[in-house]
């Protein structure tokens, strides 16, 4: 086995060959490179495969040895430093290898077809199989600096991802947004890293904990203690940027401007919990820190409680999972500052096979909506012009559902196990925290069913409203998103246009209800072809085509059916069964698993779990949970769908003091939800805007008082030097009629001065 070990630090250099070949072939046969470019999949997808196998294989010996193995270069610059480099072998590399992996092979292929008709395809692979390898360079780093390189690799590749389509102005904005957002973080994480050094004289973990801990228990010196704090919490501000926790979570929204693969891969499964790897990392660190601990629970509770509500109102898919993937990941952050180590990393792995599904499938639903509105994100990403879906897109549909069942935390959905693990430990950390967690359980519910509902439930939106929004229906009077009052449109209209199927003799006819807009939106030349059957509305004798969406290709239903068998089953290797157990030894695959870690946290191996306690608890979260979804059923489920309901739909419209006062109160919350809780609007003023006169004040004071200065100086030498050319004509008597002038002058102010003070 220890053979095996030594050949591994080659995974993070597997699926390096591929940018390689590809800028190769570009620079060597660019025509038949990009003729070709399809082919590139394969080999991506093959290598990470390679690296699968062999993460699986060390997943397996991981569990059998329940050993930590590290392997160190060692490069002596002088007799006072040197540098190392290796890999760390420990079950949070194995169960990181393993996420990055499965889920980076199945965003490989489910992006062959997704981005088939971009023009940027290679690039598109090149940052794809470039950012695996920074990814699994950080994974397996054994020490601050290795992971310092490959983190801002990884950041580089974000950022270069997230403006993949960068000549649109807001791609580019939201790329910077984020790099300047990370950038805060990742100073951070570069000073607290120095620091360290600065104390321990180290960079690798092991000996890192050892001394630190010494230092802390040994040592009495107050302002060593602040300096050490200080240092821990530069380290974690590296882990709240990259993992979008508040204060700086502001970047990750923006970055749903990227390609959809890179939603699933980069901002919810693998880069954003970067931020958490980096915590659960350096925990052996922070835990003898008591103020580290508690600042790493209230920043994740603080995230749990934002990022929930900031979804609430948002009508981008994409947004909405992107705050969702926010919360969840300060669940996480949560349960590593109450010391849950196994809860977090738990929760890390069935979060992102369950977000990575639901962004799949919201990339599907996008992919379906171009066929009508063409390209663009703007209105394809749009829950608004969703609806009615399930009959389109029925397989993407059920694999949403599950997602979006797993997410609200419903047995026995992978999510489930792991959120009510968390719930369970918070209880005893915390009662305050514990009622906000279990109270966010319902809003997650609330708000991701919302989306749900929206996308899918009810008829297809875009067809009840014209392109500018403006709404032209009499059935369309109450507002479903809070931010316009309800209206009730007294317009009598005759409901009995006929519906026409578009076939070769046009006898099939039945009645539909007819909305009334007047312009037909033509797709463009660029979207792939459709093989649904198009539909005619006659409507006062003219003829309109409508166009509706298709499910998506096999290539693109593959990934995500296998992201449902994860959902359904990822849960198992986590579901304590030590109560059956009368040797008390660790069944369930997590545990035996994280045996080396909790060792080196001085953590219960054996702890038993109390079933009782367990599902008493998981009952209450679940009707918790039950209850969000109840609340979005009866405020987003359509109930306009016929004739019957208009009367109800008016009587609901009716507006009293009572219903005027609640709709003031929603549109406030609305509008604090869809404004991103103006935390945006915050920093564009009091950050960017400051900054910004800050630099206009520095380029005037540079240009006037600083060149103007050193020009004055210029200036002057010269002025002085053209008057006094014109003085000296080279002749004695001019000098000496100067000369004398000057002593006149002198004489003259001389006896003034005299004068004045005789007289005194």
């Amino acid at each position: 086995m220890e053979h095996t070990y030594q050949y591994l630090w080659i995974i993070s250099f597997v699926t390096l060959p591929v940018p390689m070949l590809i800028g190769m072939g570009l620079l060597l046969f660019p025509v038949s490179t990009k003729k070709l470019h399809r082919i590139w999949a394969f080999p991506s997808v093959l290598l990470l495969s390679i690296v699968m196998v062999f993460s699986i294989d060390l997943f397996i010996q991981q569990i059998n040895s329940s050993s930590i193995y590290q392997y160190v270069w060692s490069w002596t610059i002088n007799n006072d430093f040197s540098l190392e480099f290796g890999y760390l072998i420990d079950p949070l590399t194995s169960i990181l290898l393993i996420l990055i992996t499965t889920v980076g092979i199945l965003v490989l292929v489910y992006s062959d077809s997704y981005m088939s008709h971009d023009q940027g395809y290679l690039r598109f692979f090149v940052y794809m199989s470039f950012f695996n390898t920074s990814m699994l360079g950080l994974v397996t780093s054994s020490n601050l600096i290795q992971i310092y390189i490959f983190w801002e690799l990884v950041g580089m590749c974000s950022y270069l991802l997230i403006g993949f389509w960068f000549t649109r102005p807001i791609v580019s904005n939201a790329c910077q947004k984020a790099f300047v957002t990370n950038r805060v973080g990742d100073f951070g994480l570069l000073l607290g890293i120095l620091g360290l050094y600065w104390i321990t004289g180290s960079f690798e973990f092991q000996d890192l904990f050892e001394i630190f801990n010494n230092l802390i228990y040994n040592n009495d010196n107050e302002v060593h203690f602040l300096f050490v704090t200080l240092c821990a919490f530069l380290l974690f501000s590296g882990a709240i940027a990259k993992s979008a926790q508040f204060p700086l979570h502001v970047w990750l929204p923006d970055a749903m401007e990227g390609p959809t693969p890179i939603s699933a891969l980069i901002h919810a499964a693998t880069m954003v919990a970067a931020g958490i790897f980096l915590v659960a990392r350096l925990l052996p660190l922070f835990v003898v820190i008591p103020y580290i601990m508690k600042l790493i629970a209230l920043i994740g509770i603080i995230t749990v409680l934002l990022g929930a509500t900031l979804a609430f109102a948002q009508k981008d898919i994409k947004r909405g999972l992107a705050y969702s993937t926010m919360s969840q990941l300060g669940y996480t952050m949560l349960a590593l500052g109450m010391g849950s180590y196994r809860a977090a990393l738990f929760h890390l792995i069935t979060h992102a096979y369950s977000k990575a599904l639901l962004f799949l499938g919201s990339g599907s639903i996008i992919h379906s909506m171009e066929v009508i509105v063409g390209y663009s994100p703007d209105k394809s990403q749009n829950m608004v012009l969703m609806g009615g879906l399930t009959k389109h897109v029925p397989i993407t549909k059920i694999a949403f559902l599950l997602g979006t069942l797993s997410l609200c935390g419903i047995p026995p959905l992978a999510c489930f196990w792991s959120k009510d693990e968390i719930l369970n430990d918070s209880w005893s950390y915390s009662p305050i925290f514990a009622i906000i967690a279990f109270s966010t359980a319902g809003l997650t519910a609330f708000y991701m069913f919302r989306v749900y509902l929206l996308t899918f439930e009810g008829h297809l939106n875009i067809y009840f409203q014209n392109y500018s929004g403006k709404k032209n229906s009499a059935f369309y009077s109450i507002s479903l998103w809070g931010k316009q009052g309800s209206k009730i449109l007294k317009k009598k209209m005759r409901l009995l246009p006929l519906l026409t199927i578009n076939n070769k003799n046009n006898n099939e006819r039945a009645s539909f209800f007819c909305f009334f807009w007047k312009k037909i939106y033509q797709t463009g030349g660029t979207v792939r072809k459709m093989t649904c059957p198009f539909i005619t509305i006659n409507h006062f004798g003219t003829k309109r085509i409508f166009s509706y969406p298709q499910e998506s290709d096999n290539t693109i239903l593959f990934p995500m059916l296998v992201l449902v068998l994860f959902t359904l089953f990822i849960g198992a290797i986590g579901i304590p069964f030590n109560q059956f157990n009368q040797e008390e030894m660790h069944f369930d695959i997590l545990s035996k698993l994280l045996i080396p870690s909790l060792s080196l946290l001085h953590q219960n191996q054996n702890k038993s779990v109390d079933w009782y306690e367990f599902v008493t608890n998981s009952t209450f979260s679940v009707s918790i949970a039950s209850f969000g979804i109840f609340i979005a059923s009866s405020l987003y489920k359509p109930i306009y769908s016929s004739l019957q309901n208009l009367k109800f739909l008016n009587l609901v419209a009716k507006k009293g003091p009572k219903r005027i006062l609640r709709d003031k109160i929603i549109n406030v919350i609305y509008d604090w939800s869809y404004n991103r809780g103006y935390i945006d609007v915050f920093y564009a003023i009091s950050l960017t805007e400051g900054i910004r006169r800050l630099a206009e004040l520095t380029s005037f004071f540079d240009r006037r008082v600083i060149d103007g200065i050193t020009n004055g100086v210029g200036f002057t030498s010269f002025f002085a030097g053209e008057g006094i050319k014109y003085v000296g004509g080279g002749r004695i008597s001019f000098y000496l009629l100067l000369y004398l002038f000057y002593v006149l002058i002198f004489l003259l102010i001389s006896s003034s001065i005299f004068s004045s003070f005789s007289s005194l």
